[in-house]
């Protein structure tokens, strides 16, 4: 299949590089995309927001043979919010998204709109703004690692609110990567109707797998998030 891997706030596509071995082994291509605004440190974000995300991703579906397999779409954090909105645009393109420690945001929503920004930046925050689920088995080392690497991201990414206009969205399968918080919890959510989880109780066939770790398992654990996305894939 096509894999067309987005990443979450902060990263580009050079943070998957340590997940492409699993899928390339099983034969599956890889498209890992840094997007718009997300070129470099110093890279102009000014005007780039949520739908200039979307749109590129978009783009890079449309540019993609449909003869030549079909196209998956994995999400990590902020990035599923993008899948889904390109589900929502391509229904009929997408064959699954995988959502990364993420999952679909309905339309109305926003990303997080309560980070701190910088004019027009969205840096990596300190680490005491983010919970103790999310940093779990980031040591020292990788703590060090992600911030050197780390980008702003355009800020209204995080705040602008998500736009959506076709419910065949809710037809394509997706698969939930659980990392922070067992599947079993977002089950819960479900069954309780819980906002964070409302859009994801809409679509007709949802599968999950645990990973245990933090929020940034393409770090933590590379090789078992590369595994888990192929056996979501069947």
């Amino acid at each position: 299949m096509n894999l067309i891997l987005i990443p979450g706030l902060w990263l580009d596509a050079s943070t998957w590089d340590e997940v492409l071995p699993a899928l390339q082994a099983a034969g599956h291509r890889t498209y890992p995309l840094t997007l718009p605004g997300m070129e470099s440190k110093d890279a102009d974000r000014s005007g780039i927001g949520l739908r200039d995300h979307v749109d590129a991703v978009v783009r890079f579906v449309d540019s993609l043979d449909a003869s030549e397999g079909k196209v998956v779409l994995v999400g990590h954090s902020g990035g599923g919010a993008i899948a889904h909105a390109v589900a929502d645009a391509r229904p009929d393109r997408i064959e699954r998204v995988v959502y990364v420690d993420a999952g679909p945001l309905g339309d109305g929503g926003v990303i997080n709109d309560e980070l701190p920004t910088e004019g027009v930046d969205l840096p990596l925050p300190a680490w005491e703004v983010f919970d103790d689920e999310d940093l779990v088995d980031l040591n020292d080392e990788l703590r060090a690692m992600f911030r050197e690497r780390s980008i702003p991201s355009p800020a209204r990414v995080a705040s602008d609110q998500q736009r959506l206009t076709d419910e065949r969205r809710y037809d394509v399968p997706v698969t939930v990567i659980a990392c922070e918080f067992p599947s079993a919890m977002l089950k819960d959510l479900i069954t309780k109707d819980h906002p964070y989880t409302r859009e994801l109780s809409k679509i007709r066939d949802v599968s999950y797998i645990d990973l245990p770790t933090g929020h940034w398992p393409q770090f933590t654990k590379p090789k078992e998030l590369g595994d888990a996305i192929v056996s979501a894939l069947g």
